[in-house]
């Protein structure tokens, strides 16, 4: 067995190598800062007019992209409420119980008064022995972070921490203005590039005085591989940008969409679905204003979820006084302005209820599993 210092030494150099993804993606946006702000517009561009107006345009979405990326960076993924973890008397008496039916039963006893609707594949209450905790709906945990992440979607090497409920509308717009820059390099830099290429013949003759504008052959590389950089990263980015907007408009997080969470009567892919625009509103919020904005404004307070099934799952209360306080709570816990639960879930099930009618509504919250 090795030494403690040795598994901490181990730790550390985990933990160091995990922001290499990081540290390369910031190399490769700061070069992409000097390329394009300085080789090409200030040094290659030569009307005035042009010149302000790219500028202008591309630090709009150079602030807005490195924003949103450090807010998915350093946004602490939320854990479950301190309501959802065992006691030292439950543990002890989980711990005396083998993993048979009496095992099932201590954990149903005290999951009774949650809201926890979700089960394992194998029907059973979702715990994680980790971190000795119930684990609420559209929780999990991750093995890198080593906690219970709230609707967790995956933990991401390009940000090094865990997408969930907490920064999940931080990734979504990172991938958005990270395509847009990728684009609007892309667009603005591909006369240049053509120029670059494009020898003999009238079409080089007409152009060719823009392209004399461009003092060096240094200049010319950082231009023709910027285009190539920015045009590579825009296909990459289009495709896991337009799925992620397909599991925002079917309300499923990443893991939900390889593995259909699982209720008392069954998996359903679709049990957290209500609708597109209530789905969208979920992630986004209610005020327009933010959307936009690495701002925090999703709904609910990320331990328990609205959803579409008809069966309610007669194990569970519809509504628990011991749940909203503790939603009313989580406001000062985390550092989010937190709705009260209820209000949301009437929001959410109330306003265009008609599209949903012939699925019908039912009590809030459900989930996937990795059975742990």
């Amino acid at each position: 067995m090795a030494p403690s210092g040795s598994g901490g030494l181990r730790r550390s150099c985990h933990r160091v190598l995990r922001w290499i993804p990081v540290i390369f993606i910031t190399i490769i946006v700061a070069w992409s800062y000097y390329a394009y702000a300085f080789q090409l517009c200030i040094e290659s561009i030569e009307d005035i007019g042009e010149k302000i107006t790219t500028l202008l345009v591309y630090h709009v979405i150079f602030i807005l992209f490195t924003w949103a990326y450090w807010k998915t960076i350093f946004t602490d993924p939320l854990t479950p409420l301190k309501e959802f973890y065992l006691s030292y008397s439950d543990r002890e008496q989980l711990e005396g119980e083998g993993r048979g039916e009496s095992h099932q039963e201590i954990l149903k006893r005290l999951a009774k008064d949650l809201p926890i609707y979700t089960r394992t594949m194998s029907g059973g209450i979702r715990y994680c022995n980790r971190c000795q905790l119930l684990k609420p709906d559209r929780s999990h945990h991750c093995s890198v972070c080593d906690k219970c992440v709230l609707k967790m979607d995956h933990h991401c090497p390009w940000v090094n921490n865990c997408v969930g409920f907490s920064n999940y509308k931080f990734f979504l717009l990172f991938l958005a203005y990270s395509l847009l820059y990728c684009i609007f390099i892309t667009a603005t830099d591909v006369r240049y590039f053509i120029f670059f290429w494009t020898v003999g013949g009238s079409f080089h003759q007409h152009l060719i005085q823009y392209w004399d504008g461009v003092p060096d052959t240094q200049a010319k590389f950082h231009i023709m591989f910027l285009f190539f950089t920015a045009s590579m990263f825009s296909v990459s980015l289009f495709s896991l940008f337009g799925y992620h907007c397909w599991l925002v408009c079917k309300n499923r997080s990443t893991l939900e969409a390889f593995r259909a969470p699982a209720f008392r009567n069954g998996p359903d892919k679709n049990g957290f679905s209500l609708g597109l625009t209530k789905n969208i509103r979920q992630v986004f919020g209610d005020e327009k204003k933010y959307w936009l904005l690495p701002i925090f404004s999703s709904q609910g307070d990320g331990c328990s979820f609205p959803t579409c099934l008809v069966n309610q799952d007669p194990e569970q209360p519809a509504a628990s006084s011991r749940h909203n306080s503790t939603v009313k709570s989580s406001a000062e816990s985390h550092h989010f302005p937190a709705r009260p639960l209820r209000e949301s879930q009437t929001r959410l099930l109330i306003e265009g209820a008609g599209q949903n009618d012939q699925r019908g509504t039912s009590n809030p919250t459900v989930t996937i599993e990795n059975e742990t």
